[in-house]
């Protein structure tokens, strides 16, 4: 399996490693053998090696912060484009794992088209494209036999979209209600513990949970995204930004956490998707909601079945393996449905 990587910051390099510290294990367990021959960033440069790049080589060069350091080597390219590498032809999956974009998706979407045109099944972290253009996506993908996996773009490499999809196969999934973003979720724990919003929000950019600029967390834009992402691979919505119903945590105040826990509650910013509609608000939960108990940067989901009642899964919302082996599981699953037809 050849491999476009668009992007190579934090999760590309882990997909990276992963492929790198697996090798071994994963051909002789799943006789599967990837190799990645193109790579684009904004940053670091681009690199294009249809025999494969060394992907030891390819890390310390990003390491240093430039592909510039990559060693020279026989039909190497650094002048290609993501459209480009794409247009040669000589790959089967396009990765994209640039940063997101929850207004048009650009350029990643473009990307994924022309991949998809081109023959190549998707794996994608960037949530941009699977939020605004699920279905179209989706469709162009089985038309062409291809697959397009998002698993990354929800819950890092907790297998939400899995379990819903495979685990529970034959349920009726009726809603599907969460903590989708695992900032607001350390704000909120460390509020409860007696911070105030400023200091916990603080603490939070100093370890890198949250950004410089933390509104599309704390507002509740990036658990939307990934509401319509569920609402939509789920229930067959057709739902845009626009339908959703979204506030964040901003006017939680230290009173408010104080005046839940008097009453047995805690606060929590719940991500909530319905065939009907979705939205992201604080919410109040009483301590015997699993949610309640999730606590830091952990996320976690609830699935509403008919015949399961309510499934709960808790795991890693974020980080550079854990959403690289989410990746990594993606890219398995094509190369197992491949094999199987």
């Amino acid at each position: 399996m050849k491999l476009i990587l668009i992007g190579f910051g934090v999760v590309g390099q882990g997909v990276a490693e992963i492929l790198q510290s697996k090798a071994e294990q994963l051909e002789k367990r799943y006789q599967f053998a990837p190799a990645i021959i193109g790579v684009v960033t904004a940053t670091k440069g681009a690199l294009f090696q249809p025999a494969g790049l060394d992907i030891a080589a390819l890390l310390s060069a990003a390491q240093t912060g430039s592909f510039q350091h990559y060693p020279e080597s026989v039909g190497l390219r650094r002048d290609m484009t993501a459209s480009d590498m794409i247009g040669a032809g000589s790959a089967d999956v396009l990765v994209e794992l640039s940063p997101t974009d929850l207004e048009s998706a650009q350029p990643a979407l473009a990307y994924c088209r022309q991949a998809l045109d081109a023959g190549l099944h998707l794996a994608l972290a960037n949530k941009g494209p699977v939020a605004l253009d699920y279905h179209n996506l989706r469709s162009k993908a089985a038309a062409r036999g291809l697959h397009l996996r998002c698993e990354a773009t929800v819950m890092a490499g907790t297998p939400v979209m899995q379990m819903a999809e495979e685990a529970l196969a034959g349920c009726a999934i009726q809603a599907a209600r969460g903590i989708l973003n695992g900032t607001t979720n350390y704000i909120l724990t460390r509020m409860e513990e007696g911070m105030s919003y400023a200091e916990a929000l603080a603490q939070a950019q100093a370890l890198g949970y949250a950004e410089a600029d933390p509104a599309g967390d704390v507002e509740g834009w990036d658990a939307a995204g990934k509401v319509l992402i569920l609402a939509n691979a789920l229930f067959g919505s057709r739902l845009k930004m626009s339908d959703l119903d979204v506030s964040g945590i901003t006017d939680i105040s230290s009173e408010d956490i104080a005046a839940a826990k008097a009453a047995g509650q805690r606060y929590k910013l719940i991500a909530q998707a319905t065939p009907n509609g979705g939205s992201v608000k604080a919410t109040r939960l009483p301590l015997s909601d699993p949610l309640a108990s999730v606590a830091g940067s952990t996320n976690a989901i609830t699935l509403e079945t008919d015949l399961m009642g309510a499934v709960t899964l808790i795991g890693a919302g974020a980080g550079k393996l854990e959403t690289g082996s989410a990746i990594l599981s993606d890219l398995l699953a094509i190369h197992r449905i491949a094999n199987a037809t």
